[in-house]
């Protein structure tokens, strides 16, 4: 994850990152985690979560993160994560599927358009902001 953030120029917290790990994999009704790895040499992960979404009257699957090594880059790792993502999604009958991507960031485009993942299409844009506990 620190690879990711620091390429992304996000900063990182890594303790945070971390209990963040932690709390995802100590709720499997929140989310999992993929890990493609040679040998001993992790090449990637990604990290899934879902929501009910009354919009698909349904589970409503988020790509959180999907990062691979650049070393690892173009030899199909981002390909078989995604695929785990999409058996993960038929098997818990998830109705929608969504990542962001960066606007300037074509080969992640490319990748996700080929799983069907495409910019909106009715003018939606995604708007947030971050909660804190006090």
């Amino acid at each position: 994850m620190g690879a990711f953030y620091a390429e992304s120029s996000h900063p990182l917290d890594a303790g945070e990152a971390a209990r963040a790990f932690e709390r995802l994999l100590a709720s499997p009704a929140q989310g999992c985690t993929f890990l493609a790895e040679e040998g001993e040499r992790s090449m990637g992960y990604v990290v899934l979560t879902w929501r009910y979404a009354m919009e698909h009257g349904g589970l409503s699957a988020y790509v959180d993160d999907l990062f691979v090594r650049p070393e690892f880059r173009r030899r199909g790792v981002a390909s078989t994560l995604l695929d785990a993502v999409m058996s993960e999604c038929a098997t818990r009958a998830c109705r929608a599927l969504h990542v962001e991507v960066g606007e300037s960031n074509e080969p992640a485009r490319r990748l996700y358009e080929r799983y069907g993942l495409l910019p909106a299409a009715d003018g939606r844009i995604l708007l947030g902001t971050v909660l804190h506990d006090e």
